[in-house]
């Protein structure tokens, strides 16, 4: 199976593309450098694969939450990627995702700025608490009382873990295996989308709808 996987939705960019001949992957820390660099970053994978794009069976890319710009970007690219190509698209959860390579009981993160985090805690496949903003406080309330009711330690990853860590009570880090690997997740996408067999749901409707952003931007804020 062909797929392109796009992966915007931190500050480390990722590309993705698999093929009969393996996965090519790349990754860079954009920061806010994602829409200069982004195509290139694809157009050089897809030559590493020896792939057309016409040979795409699929594009995907994240859904949220995450950066504002880096979403709209990789939603922008993989849609009218999927339209043009008249091939599915997918966009997956960004906090399933990072929490996907993982078993057991499982925190994923998200820096929010303004000193919060977007978080979701899983136990397998199994989401215990879906998708959320909060401060440091409430997430270690969360990690404690989730860990004790599960009996079971709790890994803590994706690209906010490093930055949540020092601000989490002392309770709450004792219940934790910390990964602090920052990295893109563009190959997990990849792996999700085939694990959960997605290309062969109908996706239709998601070509009308864009990223989950969990907090409104600051310009929808100051409209009120």
């Amino acid at each position: 199976m062909n797929l392109l996987a796009i992966d915007t939705a931190c500050s480390n960019l990722s590309i993705a593309v698999s093929s009969e001949h393996g996965i090519f992957y790349t990754e860079t820390k954009a920061e806010l450098r994602h829409s200069e660099i982004v195509m290139d970053m694809i157009d050089i994978q897809m030559k590493k694969a020896s792939l057309a794009p016409s040979c795409l069976d699929g594009v995907v890319c994240m859904g949220g939450p995450g950066s504002f710009t880096g979403l709209r970007i990789g939603y922008s690219i993989a849609k009218g990627l999927a339209l043009s190509l008249s091939v599915p698209f997918v966009a997956v959860p960004t906090l399933d995702c990072m929490a996907s390579r993982y078993n057991g009981l499982v925190l994923s993160v998200i820096e929010a700025r303004k000193n919060s985090w977007f978080f979701s805690v899983y136990q397998g496949e199994r989401k215990i608490i879906p998708a959320a903003e909060a401060a440091s406080i409430r997430i270690s309330d969360e990690i404690t009382k989730t860990a004790e009711t599960e009996n079971e330690e709790m890994t803590l990853t994706g690209s906010g873990a490093a930055s949540l860590f020092p601000s989490l009570s002392h309770e709450a880090v004792e219940r934790l295996i910390y990964n602090n690997e920052s990295y893109g997740y563009a190959r997990e996408l990849i792996a999700f989308v085939k694990k959960q067999n997605l290309l062969n749901n109908d996706n239709s409707a998601i070509l009308y709808y864009g990223p989950e952003y969990i907090r409104k931007t600051d310009a929808e804020l100051n409209l009120r």
